[in-house]
């Protein structure tokens, strides 16, 4: 009788690691960016066949560390229907676009939209990086949100965009303690919905 536990709180956000899917264009520098989060440093990566698979410790403000277990999925067209099946019960989706790559913008759109407007991934938070911010032709993060269609997204997704480099890792942290906020601000909103019906 006394080994008996007491429950847990249904919402314990520092305990698990919150599962994340980094999705985008080929090229865009996901996987670059996914090992320079894991060991701060840019490393130079081959185009992903597949997926990848790291946990991340972020430090987040006031000594706390959250744990993200971020699966990075290649980009080519063929591998695009995959996607789906990456983010089923994903708590945050990170799109990455190469911001100095005009010309394939339209179609990070495109895929971006497919993304958010899915009945599957409906208000699940996105974080857009705007990535390569370091190169000269890059364009401004506003520029790219606007040539993205942010702003036309489903209303009930939760979205922000960073400017970031995989390269120098500008932005990375910042963008995914936003993240962070956008899932615990979703977690929330789904419990007080629950406590509702």
């Amino acid at each position: 009788m006394g080994n008996q536990m007491a429950p847990l709180p249904p919402f314990l956000p520092h305990l698990q690691a919150l599962h994340v899917v980094v999705v985008g264009l080929d090229a865009a520098g996901k996987t670059s960016l996914l090992y320079h989060l894991k060991f701060q440093e840019f490393v130079k990566s081959a185009p992903t066949k597949g997926f990848n698979m790291e946990k991340i410790r972020v430090p987040l403000v006031g000594s706390r560390t959250i744990t993200f277990q971020v699966w990075d999925v290649g980009g080519q067209e063929k591998l695009r229907p995959l996607w789906r099946s990456y983010m089923r019960r994903t708590d945050g989706v990170v799109f990455v676009v190469d911001s100095a790559e005009v010309e394939r913008l339209e179609e990070a759109r495109v895929e971006l939209h497919r993304i958010v407007c899915s009945s599957e991934n409906q208000g699940v938070p996105v974080l857009v990086l705007a990535n390569k911010q370091d190169m000269a032709q890059a364009l401004p993060v506003a520029e790219v949100e606007k040539l993205l269609g942010l702003h036309e997204l489903c209303t009930s997704a939760l979205n922000h965009i960073q400017g970031c480099s995989a390269v120098s890792g500008l932005g990375l942290q910042q963008g995914l303690e936003k993240l962070y906020e956008m899932i615990l601000k979703r977690k929330k909103l789904l419990r007080n919905n629950k406590k509702k019906h």
